[in-house]
């Protein structure tokens, strides 16, 4: 696929995105899609929103659950870029308009303090995380249905990222039995999801060691000061407005959101 084929599908997801609109998955026209071209389309369409002043702040782990990987009939982990832009403050308000398909997910959040490259042990990962913290992630597929596509479709949509909400307890790492914090997110008061957070990658810390092979591959490093998702613990749940969000894990305090009515 060429450069200009790329610029072209990334210009339609921008677009689908601005304008709020579902448009059927890339593989519909190009079912061929490799990979290696879906993060390429990724790429630019990151390109056409830093070009509006957006800045890359991290990046997101997809797919890290055998029950998210369940719900969206995928079989591996993919990443998405996160920038300033699509950051919540914790305990603030959303607004769904402009959205299409938005669910949510309880995460676990890391912050590196310095530079991560190629492929690293989870000693290498524990040393470079100055600190984690609860987070939700707010998923929207600019994909009709937001159900069944492929792995290149979610990795060209930027992994189906839209928007964050970081905790505010920030802690080292090593201070926290990582593979082993009792994670539950209620919606309105009532309980409807939980998971202890080694339904992230086994460990969410091997989430960054895993970015980090997928970044190599890439060419790519993890910049020191990068917010990284670890992915998410659970199924997504599907948002409406007047929704109010509150994820608890254990060890790590409260996060909550609330949905305008």
């Amino acid at each position: 696929m060429t450069e200009s084929m790329h610029e072209e599908l990334a210009r339609l997801l921008d677009q689908a995105r601005l304008e709020a609109r579902e448009i059927p998955p890339l593989t519909r026209q190009h079912p061929d899609l490799p990979l290696r071209d879906a993060y390429a389309i990724q790429a630019e369409g990151l390109r056409l929103r830093t070009a509006r002043g957006e800045r890359v702040v991290g990046l997101k782990m997809g797919l890290t659950s055998e029950a998210k990987r369940r719900q969206m009939n995928l079989d591996a982990p993919c990443y998405g870029v996160l920038t300033d832009r699509m950051r919540v403050p914790a305990g603030g308000t959303l607004r769904l308009q402009g959205a299409i398909h938005p669910k949510i997910e309880p995460e676990i959040a890391f912050r590196t303090s310095r530079e991560l490259r190629g492929r690293i042990t989870r000693e290498q990962a524990l040393d470079a995380c100055a600190s984690v913290f609860a987070a939700m992630e707010i998923l929207d597929s600019r994909y009709t249905d937001f159900k069944y596509f492929s792995l290149p479709d979610v990795v060209a949509d930027n992994s189906s990222s839209s928007l964050f909400v970081l905790g505010t307890t920030e802690r080292p790492p090593r201070e926290l039995e990582l593979p082993r914090l009792e994670m539950v997110m209620e919606v309105n008061g009532e309980r409807v999801q939980a998971a202890r957070s080694d339904a992230i990658s086994g460990d969410p810390l091997l989430s960054v060691v895993q970015l980090c092979e997928l970044l190599e591959a890439r060419g790519e490093s993890l910049p020191a000061g990068s917010i990284v998702l670890a992915g998410a613990a659970t199924a997504a749940h599907m948002l409406r407005p007047g929704d109010r969000v509150r994820l608890t894990v254990e060890g790590l305090g409260e996060v909550s959101v609330s949905v305008e009515p």
